[in-house]
């Protein structure tokens, strides 16, 4: 495949994207919300502490141990 056939197919693959692009990014949590309460706030039920993102992360792991 040449890069613009395999470009042609992602788009095709994923045609919501194709269509709005960036209006399809959501700026808030609503949709994360709705399904977490349709799955019975599972987050809700055990202590935790997400730690996420590019770099630190073993270091606040380990200093929250």
């Amino acid at each position: 495949m040449t890069y613009p056939e395999v470009l042609a197919f992602l788009f095709s693959q994923l045609p919501m994207y194709q269509r709005i692009g960036a209006a399809a990014y959501k700026a808030n949590l609503d949709n994360t919300i709705a399904i977490s309460k349709i799955l019975g706030n599972p987050e809700q039920r055990f202590p935790g502490i997400h730690i996420a993102g590019t770099n630190g992360k073993g270091s606040v792991s380990h200093a929250m141990a």
